[in-house]
């Protein structure tokens, strides 16, 4: 099956890409925190889009790490943007299922097979690479997902094929949260007619 459909926007923000000069992943989070070592709730909610309501009932239930001195780190707003990225096409449950199948309790960074920052960075790269290889094959995301991945460090024997097979359903949920909203815009264009 062949996707046809171009995303400008960086994954899990609802910024352009080409307003911060065409970088995603680890390089775009570095922009945002070239400053500080923190950032406001009120400028995740410009990033990504999402309403302080929406992220405290994010951390009440536990999915988002708390913020401190009201800041939130590198990997808190990479963790809240992979949360964005999916929720239009995956239930909140699954998504916090998915991120603790990868780093167990959110809390807790002591079990972590990779940093969220980390984890951001190779699904954006995997998008990346699909968006140049001219199109994206379903049999072709695991090699580039093994190709992304081949500088990853295991903690523990057999993180690496736990990590790849995780970034394989936020990359295919990814694209189908991309495939939604182009039906939503086909949907707003017939309802127009009228």
């Amino acid at each position: 099956m062949r996707f046809e459909i171009n995303n400008e926007i960086i994954p899990g923000t609802k910024l352009r890409k080409s307003d911060v000069g065409g970088v995603t992943g680890l390089e775009f989070l570095e922009k945002v925190f070239f400053i500080s070592q923190g950032v406001m709730l009120t400028q995740i909610r410009e990033i990504s889009g999402i309403d302080g309501s929406t992220l405290q009932n994010w951390t009440k239930r536990g999915w988002v790490a708390n913020s401190r001195s009201k800041k939130y780190d590198i990997d808190q707003v990479a963790h809240i943007l992979i949360i964005n990225m999916l929720r239009n096409c995956m239930r909140l449950d699954q998504i916090a299922y998915l991120i603790q199948y990868i780093n167990g309790d959110v809390a807790d960074t002591s079990d972590d097979i990779i940093r969220d920052a980390y984890l951001y960075d190779y699904i954006c790269r995997i998008l990346s690479r699909l968006v140049e290889d001219d199109g994206y094959e379903l049999t072709h995301f695991k090699d580039v997902i093994m190709e992304v991945i081949a500088d990853y460090q295991e903690v523990v024997p057999g993180t690496r094929q736990r990590l790849a097979n995780a970034l394989e359903v936020i990359v295919v949920t990814y694209y189908a949260a991309l495939l939604k909203k182009h039906s939503d815009n086909l949907m707003e264009a017939l309802q127009a007619e009228r």
